[in-house]
């Protein structure tokens, strides 16, 4: 069971936060959207997101050759609110507006078309 302490030591890293709320926002991600998204390298997003995992913050699951994470449905009910919250405070800024740029711009999105 996820722990407020390890949810906001979770959330204490840039890199980290920065992938929860890309995930609060959009439902689930691959790595390659979040390498994408926050301009890192994969083994670093691959790092992070065996952290969050861990953790029991986030799940995956194996779609085809394509790995998602998304946010863990069974948190605790203390940690939603913080979440809708943490995701208020950081869409404001301009880090998460290029985000979603990056993602948004991304040519051959798993979920998108076929890519060719």
């Amino acid at each position: 069971m996820l722990t407020p302490v390890q949810f906001f030591k979770c959330l204490a890293d840039d890199t980290r936060l920065r992938c929860v709320t890309l995930l609060h926002r959009e439902g689930k991600l691959c790595v390659c959207e979040l390498t994408a998204a926050l301009a890192l390298s994969q083994p670093k997003i691959s790092r992070h997101l065996a952290l969050l995992r861990q953790s029991g913050l986030l799940l995956d699951s194996r779609e085809g050759q394509w790995v998602y994470y998304r946010i863990n449905p069974d948190l605790p009910s203390w940690a939603y609110p913080l979440l809708d919250d943490v995701l208020k405070a950081v869409q404001a800024s301009e880090s998460f507006g290029a985000d979603l740029d990056r993602l948004r711009q991304m040519d051959c999105r798993p979920d998108m078309a076929v890519c060719g």
